[in-house]
C-alpha cells in the first residue's frame, strides 16, 4: 500500500494531472505525468512535497474483481517505481483493458518504459 502522502486522492489532483500533464501510452496502461504541482511553489517546503501516485481503473477493464485486482497490481509496481520521481511530481496510471490479462512483470515493464519516456531517461537507474 502507497503511504496517504504519495497518493493523490480528489477528482481535482487528478484532473490538473491528466490536463496539464505529459502523456505516454503503453500497451496495458497510459501515463499521466506532471514534474510540479500547481498552486504549490518550487520552493515550498510547509506543504509535503513527495511525489505521488493515483490510479483510474474503469468499467472497461472487467468486473469490481478483476478491477480491485489490477489497481492492487498497479499499486505494488508504482510504489517500487515511485522513487524514480521527483519531489512534488504528480503521476496518474489509466489501465487499460488489456491490464486485466497482463501479469504482473507486464504492468512493470510498461510502467518502467513509460516512466523512461516520461522523464526522459534513456538508461534505466535503479
Amino acid at each position: 500500500m502507497l503511504p496517504a502522502q504519495a497518493r493523490l486522492r480528489r477528482r481535482p489532483e487528478f484532473s490538473a494531472v491528466v490536463r496539464s500533464g505529459r502523456r505516454a501510452g503503453r500497451p496495458t496502461m497510459v501515463l499521466h505525468y506532471l514534474s510540479e504541482r500547481p498552486g504549490q511553489p518550487a520552493g515550498d517546503l510547509a506543504s509535503p512535497a513527495a511525489a505521488r501516485a493515483g490510479f483510474v481503473v474503469g468499467k472497461s477493464v472487467g468486473n469490481s474483481v478483476v478491477r480491485h485486482r489490477v489497481t492492487r497490481r498497479l499499486r505494488a509496481v508504482v510504489r517500487d517505481e515511485l522513487v524514480r520521481l521527483p519531489v512534488g511530481a504528480d503521476l496518474v496510471v489509466r489501465a487499460r483493458p488489456e491490464a486485466a490479462d497482463a501479469d504482473s512483470a507486464a504492468l512493470r515493464r510498461d510502467l518502467a518504459s513509460g516512466l523512461d519516456r516520461l522523464l526522459g531517461d534513456r538508461v534505466r537507474t535503479r
